[in-house]
């Protein structure tokens, strides 16, 4: 399979709530995960971002994206994601009661590929502003 279509499935899993063991058969059994944001600042693996973005689909059940953008480079081993995340906080389990605030939240995955397998993957997000939309900040 090559990388681009590894690194959509592996899009597809991560951001309908799959958990790990929807996602890792596309990754590296030891994938890092990196992402300047308060929020995610102690989450240091791709297993641990995927199970977190499963969590967030409780408060945010009706969480989607829109996918804008996606490319592979193929000679740096590099696949790009850009997309949106769309939502209301509507359910149990955020940090506040439900808000019924909608979040639209731009944001981009750089993955890193090795041996046909996602090693890293950089998160490119702004926090601040999306918490801030849910009532969150």
């Amino acid at each position: 399979m090559s990388m681009t279509v590894t690194a959509r499935e592996f899009f597809e899993a991560c951001e309908t709530g799959k958990g790990w063991d929807g996602c890792a058969e596309y990754c590296s059994a030891d994938a890092s995960f990196s992402c300047q944001s308060s929020a995610l600042e102690d989450t240091l693996t791709l297993a641990a971002y995927a199970e977190w973005m499963k969590g967030l689909l409780t408060p945010i059940p009706d969480g989607h994206y829109e996918l804008k953008g996606f490319a592979s480079d193929e000679d740096r081993g590099i696949v790009l994601a850009f997309a949106v995340f769309h939502g209301t906080q509507s359910g149990p389990g955020g940090p506040v009661d439900a808000t019924g605030a909608k979040v639209a939240s731009d944001y981009v995955y750089a993955l890193e590929f090795v041996g046909g397998k996602i090693t890293h993957m950089t998160k490119i997000w702004n926090d601040g502003h999306a918490l801030t939309q849910l009532g969150w900040a």
